[in-house]
């Protein structure tokens, strides 16, 4: 992937916001995970006007800002000199390497984000569970036991859940579940990255097929 996700090694509560957002009260929500606009526009806003400050405070914290306004949203990584395996600097937020059929679920959403933004009109990506079984499922060996392609499928959804690049919906059936798909996940995958990405494609689908193989 093209980068990596980190988070906090100790989960952090940001306590309730009763008037504009100060900066330790910014860069609490940072520690804790990504800030949308969306989700928490005082706080967001907050992080406008104090994002030179902010930038500044978690430098000293071996972290660097990452903010995308026209996408409204803002998360903390690690900062460059922090990937030096040499440095002798604690890291204060830890990587979380991800399976191959959790890379191949986010590839494929990133895909399937960059052919919605094409078409134009709304900004949210919405797609039911079917919608996503049916994205890996071509790249599933044929044959496979379609129960363990939902089991599997299921299983990837909820990693990428947790790891904040779809969020639930709330359906008025509770026989269909759907997910927006985080524009955050542009940030992870970037366009350079995705000009590899039918190759990649091909890859997945090879190693996908031999580890089908391997099984039998």
């Amino acid at each position: 992937m093209a980068q990596e996700l980190i988070y906090p090694e100790t989960p952090i509560t940001v306590p309730e916001l009763n008037q504009e957002a100060d900066l330790s009260t910014v860069v609490i929500h940072l520690l804790k995970g990504v800030l949308y606009n969306d989700g928490e526009p005082k706080l967001w806003s907050g992080l406008i006007k104090l994002q030179s400050r902010v930038r500044d405070y978690v430098r000293v914290l071996g972290l660097e800002l990452h903010v995308d306004e026209a996408e409204g949203y803002a998360f903390l990584r690690s900062a460059p000199e922090m990937e030096d395996t040499t440095t002798s600097i604690p890291r204060l937020v830890t990587r979380r390497p991800l399976s191959f059929q959790v890379s191949l679920l986010l590839a494929l959403l990133r895909k399937k984000m960059l052919e919605f933004d094409t078409k134009g009109g709304d900004t949210r990506l919405i797609m039911s569970r079917e919608d996503i079984i049916e994205l890996l499922r071509v790249f599933l060996p044929n044959g496979t036991n379609e129960a363990r392609i939902v089991d599997q499928v299921d299983t990837s959804i909820a990693k990428v859940v947790d790891l904040g690049f779809l969020r639930p919906l709330k359906s008025q059936s509770a026989h269909i579940e759907s997910y927006e798909v985080r524009r955050i996940l542009k940030a992870f995958i970037d366009a350079q990255w995705l000009t590899a990405l039918d190759q990649l494609l091909e890859e997945y689908t090879v190693r996908l097929q031999k580890d089908a193989e391997d099984d039998d």
